[in-house]
C-alpha cells in the first residue's frame, strides 16, 4: 500500500535523525486521509504538535505522535462518505468514485493519476471513469482484485497455507498447494485485464499451470516452476474453476470427496440458489454405521432415505455426484477403488438430469 511505503520513509528518516518539518506531516495526511485537509485539521495538528513540544517532548517524538494521530483516524482507516449537513442523500463525488473504484479495483488507494482525472467538482464524464477503470485493470495491482474478491468469493481464501488433506493419503498435496492457489488467482487475473467472457468461467480452453501441478493434471509439455498460461487439447479434463485444484481440494474433506460439500458449493457460488439450512436438531450422518469400502453414492443414500433430511439432499447430492471424476486433491479418476467405474450421473435444479462435470458446466 503506497501509503504504508510513506510511513516507512519517515520512519528511516527518523531513525537517521533527519529534520522532518511539520508541513511534511500535513503533505503525509491528505495522502492518508484520500482528500484535501481541512483549515481546522490543519490547525488540530499543529496544535498537537505544539502541546507536544510544550511538554518538552524532542521534535522527533512529537512527530512520531502526531503522524500516529493521522494513521490512527477515522479518516485514514475508513473510506468515510457524508452528505451535506441536513441531507439524507448526496450524488458521490469526483473524489468518492475515484476511492471506490481504485479500492475495488486495487485494494489501495487512488494513485495521482487517477485523483488528477477525476479532479473538479463537476462530476466525471462516463468515458474519464471507462478509461481510468481500464488502465487500473492494466495495473499488476490487479491481482488484489484476484485475491481479495474473487478468492473470497470461491473460498479458497489462504488455501496456500492450509494443510486440509491427510499427509498419507495425499502425501504431495502439500508441494501442489501453492500452485492450486496461484491457478485460480492469475485465471482471474488473466480475465480481468483482458475483459475475457464471463462464460470461461465454467468454459475456458485455458488454464495456469507449473510443471508440478501439470503433471498432476496429466497434462504434459510443461517444464519448470513458472506458472504460465497453457492453451488445453479439445479433450482436456481441465478448464474452468469447477475442474480447479483449489476449489476441488477446499470442497472435500481431509480423506475423501464430498458430493455434498460440492454439490452445495456449486448451488451457493455458481447456480445461485442456495439449500437451505439444516432443520434444527437433525443428527449429523453417522458415517461409521456405513461401510467405507461402499460406492460414494450408496453411502450417501442414508441422506435420501432419511425423510428429514431427504429434502435437501435429493437437490444437493447429484449436483456433487457430477464432479466426482476428480478426487479430494483434484486428481481425475474413472474409477473408484475396486468398486469399478464411478456414476457421474447428476442433475440440477429446473435443469434436469445430467451427466459428469461437461453436464454441470452446459447446465
Amino acid at each position: 500500500v503506497p501509503i504504508r511505503k510513506v510511513a516507512e520513509k519517515f520512519r528511516a528518516r527518523l531513525k537517521k535523525t533527519e529534520p522532518i518539518h511539520l508541513a511534511a506531516v500535513l503533505e503525509l495526511a491528505e495522502r492518508a486521509w484520500r482528500r484535501p485537509l481541512a483549515e481546522a485539521e490543519k490547525w488540530e495538528l499543529r496544535g498537537l504538535y505544539e502541546k507536544l513540544r510544550a511538554k518538552e517532548l524532542p521534535h522527533e517524538r512529537a512527530i512520531r505522535l502526531t503522524l500516529a494521530r493521522v494513521l490512527t483516524s477515522p479518516a485514514f482507516l475508513y473510506r468515510l462518505e457524508k452528505p451535506a449537513a441536513g441531507a439524507k442523500a448526496a450524488p458521490v463525488t469526483n473524489r468518492e468514485l475515484a476511492n471506490r473504484l481504485s479500492f475495488f479495483l486495487w485494494s489501495s488507494m487512488p494513485d495521482a493519476e487517477l485523483q488528477r482525472a477525476m479532479n473538479g467538482k463537476i462530476p466525471a464524464a462516463d468515458k474519464v471513469v471507462v478509461e481510468q477503470a481500464r488502465r487500473l485493470l492494466r495495473d499488476g495491482r490487479t491481482r488484489r482484485l484476484s485475491v481479495e474478491f474473487a478468492c473470497q468469493w470461491l473460498g479458497i481464501r489462504e488455501f496456500d497455507t492450509d494443510d486440509g488433506k491427510n499427509e498419507k493419503l495425499y502425501p504431495e498435496f502439500k508441494k501442489l498447494r501453492g500452485a492450486m492457489y496461484e491457478e485460480s488467482v492469475r485465471f482471474f487475473e488473466d480475465m480481468f485485464r483482458n475483459d475475457g467472457p464471463v462464460l470461461d468461467l465454467l468454459s475456458a480452453d485455458h488454464t495456469f499451470l507449473n510443471e508440478r501441478l501439470a503433471k498432476h493434471y496429466g497434462i504434459p509439455g510443461v517444464y519448470g516452476s513458472r506458472m504460465r498460461r497453457v492453451t488445453l487439447p479439445d479433450n482436456s479434463q481441465r478448464g474452468g474453476l469447477l475442474r480447479h485444484g483449489s476449489i476441488l481440494a477446499v470442497t472435500s474433506y481431509a480423506t475423501r470427496t464430498s458430493p455434498v460439500r460440492r454439490g452445495k458449493w456449486v448451488l451457493d457460488n455458481i447456480y445461485g440458489a442456495p439449500p437451505p439450512p439444516p432443520l434444527p436438531n437433525v443428527p449429523a450422518l453417522d458415517e461409521t454405521s456405513v461401510s467405507a469400502a461402499l460406492p460414494m453414492r450408496e453411502r450417501l443414500d442414508t441422506h435420501r432415505t432419511n425423510p428429514v433430511c431427504a429434502s435437501c439432499h435429493r437437490t444437493i447430492d447429484p449436483v456433487g455426484f457430477a464432479l466426482e471424476n476428480f478426487d479430494a486433491v483434484g486428481r481425475w479418476r474413472d474409477h473408484e477403488g475396486d468398486n469399478g467405474p464411478i456414476d457421474v450421473s447428476g442433475g440440477l435444479p429446473g435443469v434436469g438430469e445430467l451427466d459428469g462435470v461437461a453436464g454441470l458446466e452446459a447446465g
